[in-house]
């Protein structure tokens, strides 16, 4: 009997079976046999998905390549591929959990700094594709009193991440893409805890090590926290000072006070 004829819903879920669980089952009944087995002809669709995969790994990540070897890391990227296939058509946002799946990885457990040197270039990566943005003109804030200085939102730009690492992930980066050995060879791994800004600038892609209160009042204002609340939180004796150089990096876009916005 001719299998009937499938509708694009079970084609669809049929073929992802295929190339996600290497299961050909349905898939193959719906592939016309013609100078090449339906199980080879699925079976090139499903290298060509992991291949594609792998590569959009390869650009999100080269650092980490670099460090553990190309061989390595595409092993590593099949793994990732067959264990969190792609949720969405855009290749670009695939590879997020990637770094999380590298901290998991007993392989790569003899290099301890490698999934925050994943978290780092997947920050650059974010930020590299990140939309633009006209950043927060500062001047206006000078009209506002203290008490409303206090409730204020501010609306993080688009290319600005925060991230704290355990190791020097940033000297680590830096060496690593300027194939600067020697570089290398001087970094301290206990260098650390480490809070970084990651943005987008005209010249490319700056990665600035902040003191950690400014980088936690940077977090709570990323969160949403009114300033005042951000501040209260750093532990330091000039906090507005410190705000004064935060706000100075571009990092947000707008304000919002009660339910008036502040144009940027």
């Amino acid at each position: 009997m001719k299998p009937h004829a499938p509708t694009l819903i079970e084609l669809q879920h049929a073929i992802r079976q295929s190339l996600q669980g290497g299961v050909d089952g349905d898939a193959s009944a719906f592939v016309i046999n013609e100078g090449l087995d339906p199980g080879e002809r699925l079976g090139i669709y499903r290298n060509t998905s992991v291949g594609v995969l792998v590569t959009a790994l390869q650009l999100a990540f080269p650092a980490v390549q670099h460090v553990v070897g190309p061989e390595f890391f595409e092993g590593a990227a099949r793994l990732f591929a067959a264990e969190a296939p792609p949720r969405s058509a855009w290749l670009d946002a695939y590879g997020a959990d990637f770094p999380q799946f590298l901290a998991q990885l007993a392989q790569a457990a003899s290099v301890p700094y490698l999934p925050d040197l994943a978290r780092l270039e997947w920050k650059v990566n974010l930020v590299l594709h990140a939309a633009d943005a006209e950043p927060l003109d500062i001047a206006r804030l000078a009209t506002l009193g203290e008490a409303e200085l206090a409730d204020l939102r501010f609306e993080p730009h688009p290319a600005a991440q925060l991230l704290r690492c355990e190791f020097p992930a940033d000297a680590v980066w830096h060496a690593v893409l300027e194939r600067d050995d020697d570089a290398m060879a001087a970094i301290d791994l206990a260098d650390g805890p480490i809070w970084l800004l990651v943005q987008r600038a005209e010249s490319g892609i700056d990665v600035v090590r902040l003191s950690e209160p400014e980088w936690r009042v940077a977090a709570a204002l990323f969160s949403g926290q009114p300033l005042g609340a951000a501040l209260a939180a750093a532990s330091c004796a000039e906090p507005h000072t410190l705000l004064a150089a935060h706000l100075a990096r571009g990092c947000y876009t707008s304000c919002s006070l009660a339910h008036a916005a502040i144009a940027p």
